[in-house]
Parts: structure tokens; C-alpha cells; sequence
């Protein structure tokens, strides 16, 4: 059975397609399962492995790129096979049965290792899935879809350091043990995508010509422009585990740190379902622009910080960045080019990202450890604020 876009009706409108609903739980459960462990990472890696923040640095970093550049090549492959399904799975697959290993994990090499392999079933399934949501719905349903997966896997990033916090207290310490009940989600998310993911009809019915090179060809100087603001962008976008450090020395205990992720994640959840369904309607290139716009400001503000409840203030300002830009950001990469070659677009989308995001998380380490916060937050403000200032050129579907 296959699931395709239906007439554009009232009721079609407000009811999401069945890929999307079934995309977003797996999104819920996968983010339960990632974020038992995410907050709770460079406290491992910096007390229990002993690594510095430069190899924290390095094992986001790295796994962060790799991930992106993957999303490059399977988008593309999705569009040449007419198969979104396959790729999803798979990707899936892999971070579930890897991510519960670092369990036995015991030098900081093979965390990174863990995690080069966890991001690397995240760029396996990453640029499909979106191209799938794309696929399964109409335009104006595209926002609010966008808005419901990343309000999902949000509200599995709320539930699961809820989930890590309930298991410390009753088993201090245990990070092993934890990280090992990360299987769980992760094979409750296979079956459930596994027995009701479906290409849609028009995508396995067509016949796919063959696929360009992984090039930018294909693309109009708009859609080159926007990836050229993103890249600035996320050379200042460095991994989010740089702001749980800082929350640390501002004096948020370890023992409230998976708190505050927690919920940071209900502004992110919050805020997608909000905004998702106003994309359409204020146009994604405003929303981006506000959103960097925000996260310049709060960069800024962290490297002022100086007492514990301005890191939980912080992280909420945070939560609102991603609210306005997550849904936004994909919906303008549909809307710049054409749907043949979504897929490809996606990969690019992505790809573009992790180009910047190694260095970012380098540079931000190296600031912080030879320079101090003041440097490394102060030049992600100003990268991000340079990456508006470019957006602002580049023309939605609404211009």
C-alpha cells in the first residue's frame, strides 16, 4: 500500500498523511532514547574519560559533519532508487543498536567512535525522511508538517533526560546501565516503521531518470545563495554541548543538567507546533532571519552570564531560535527548487551544514580553552548575525 498528497480540501488540510504522523513518533521515540544519554555526554567524556573540551569538540564535531555529508549522498540516492523507505530504515537500524554500546565504552576514542557511527545512520536517514514528508503532503500543509516531526523529536528530547534524571536518582551513577536501555525506543521505533512506512504512490510509480552528479547544477543562484548564508551560519553554530559546559560553570548542578535540556526541549516542542503552521503565511526567509537574529543575542548574552539562573533564562531564549527557524528552514529549501529533485536538495541542505560544522565546534573550543568564553561566544554571535544580513537577499516563494 503507498500514501500520496490528496486534493487540497479543508479537511485534507487540517489531517497530516500517515508518513508524517509515523516519521514524527519515530522522531519522539529516537529522541527519548538520544537524549537518555546526550546531556549526560560531556560530563562522561570530561570526568570519567578524562578528555579536555577540545576532544569533546572533536568527537561533536566530526560526528556532526560526517552526518551531514551523508544526508548529501543519500538524498541523492533517494531520488535516483524512488525510495525514500529503504534509507530511513536503515538509518534507523543503525543508531539503534550502535548508540546503546557506548555502554561498553572505556577511552574517549571510542566514544567518538560510537558516535561517528550513530551520526552516521542519522545522515543515512536524515535527507530522505524530509524529502518524504515533501512527497506526502500538500504545499500548504508543508509548515505544519515540518512543525509536527520537529515538535515530536522534541518532545522525545523532553521526555528522555526526564526519563535519565528519574534513573540517576534511583541508580546513582549508572551511566553505563542507561546508556544501555537506550535499545528499547530504538527497537520499538524499527517495528512500528517497519510495518507502516510507505513510499508514496507517485514517487515509486514514476520512472526516475537518471540522476545528476552531486553538483549544484540542477539548483538556481537562490537556492546557492541560501546555502551560502547557512554555511556562515553554522561556522558560528557550534555543538550544543559547549552551552551544557557553560551552564556547568555558571553553577547548574550536574545532577540538573538533563533538567534543563529537558526543558529547553519543551520551548523547542512548544514552539515548532506554534510556528509550524505560520510558515506558510509569514513566509520561512522572516522566520530564519528572526530566529538567527535571536540566537546572535543569546551567544552574546552567554558569554556575559555570571550566575546559574542565567543559563536556564538562556537556554529557554535558545529553545525560541530553534522554534522559528527548524520548520522555516526546510520549508524554504522546498520551496527554491523543484520536486524532482528534492532528495538532492535536501542532501545539500545538509551537507552545507556539516562543511561548517567541524570547524565551528573547533574554533569554539579552541576560543574557549586559549581565549575564554567572552571570545568564543562573542564570534558565533557575529558569524550569526553576518548570515541574516545575507539571508535577507535571498527570495522566498512569497517575494
Amino acid at each position: 500500500m503507498t500514501e500520496s498528497p490528496s486534493e487540497e480540501s479543508p479537511a485534507n488540510l487540517r489531517k497530516l498523511p500517515r508518513n508524517v504522523k509515523l516519521l514524527g513518533f519515530a522522531s519522539l521515540l529516537n529522541d527519548i532514547a538520544s537524549e537518555m544519554a546526550y546531556p549526560l555526554l560531556p560530563h562522561f567524556v570530561m570526568t570519567v574519560l578524562h578528555g579536555s573540551r577540545m576532544s569533546l569538540g572533536i568527537i561533536e564535531g566530526a560526528a556532526d559533519s560526517l552526518a551531514s555529508l551523508l544526508k548529501l549522498l543519500a538524498g541523492h540516492w533517494s531520488d535516483r532508487l524512488g525510495s525514500r523507505r529503504r534509507f530511513i530504515l536503515f538509518g534507523y537500524a543503525i543508531t539503534s543498536f550502535v548508540r546503546p554500546a557506548m555502554a561498553l565504552m572505556s577511552a574517549t576514542w571510542q566514544v567518538g567512535l560510537a558516535r561517528l557511527f550513530d551520526r552516521f545512520g542519522k545522515g543515512v536517514r536524515s535527507a530522505p525522511r524530509d524529502a518524504l514528508i515533501a512527497d506526502s503532503t500538500l504545499p500548504s500543509q508543508r509548515g505544519r508538517a515540518f512543525g509536527f516531526n520537529r515538535a515530536m523529536d522534541h518532545a522525545g528530547a523532553t521526555l528522555g533526560p526526564l526519563l535519565a534524571t528519574l534513573f540517576l536518582i534511583i541508580f546513582p551513577g549508572q551511566y553505563r546501565w542507561l546508556f544501555a536501555l537506550t535499545l528499547i525506543p530504538g527497537l520499538a521505533l524499527l517495528a512500528m516503521l517497519a510495518s507502516g512506512l510507505r513510499d508514496p504512490h507517485h514517487q515509486t510509480s514514476k520512472a526516475i531518470e537518471p540522476a545528476p552528479r552531486l553538483t549544484l547544477a540542477p539548483f538556481d543562484g537562490r537556492f546557492r545563495l541560501y546555502l551560502l548564508s547557512l554555511l556562515v551560519f553554522t561556522l558560528g553554530n557550534s555543538s550544543d554541548a559547549f552551552l551544557l559546559v557553560r551552564a556547568g560553570e555558571l553553577g547548574v548542578p550536574i545532577f540538573w543538567l538533563p533538567v534543563l535540556w529537558s526543558v529547553f526541549h519543551v520551548v523547542k516542542c512548544v514552539g515548532n507546533w506554534l510556528i509550524g503552521p505560520q510558515v506558510e503565511r509569514v513566509g520561512p526567509r522572516a522566520l530564519i532571519v528572526v530566529g538567527w537574529g535571536i540566537y546572535s543575542l543569546v551567544y552574546l548574552l552567554f558569554a556575559f552570564a555570571d550566575s546559574a539562573w542565567h543559563a536556564w533564562a538562556l537556554f529557554l531564549g535558545y529553545g525560541i531560535f530553534y522554534a522559528c527557524t527548524e520548520s522555516a528552514e526546510k520549508v524554504l529549501v522546498v520551496d527554491l527548487v523543484g520536486s524532482e529533485r528534492r532528495g538532492l536538495a535536501f542532501g545539500w541542505y545538509h551537507a552545507t551544514i556539516g562543511m561548517g560544522t567541524l570547524p565551528a565546534s573547533l574554533l569554539f573550543g579552541m576560543l574557549y580553552d586559549q581565549a575564554g568564553g567572552l571570545a568564543a561566544f562573542g564570534t558565533s554571535a557575529c558569524l550569526a548575525f553576518a548570515a541574516s544580513l545575507m539571508l535577507l537577499a535571498v527570495r522566498d516563494r512569497g517575494s
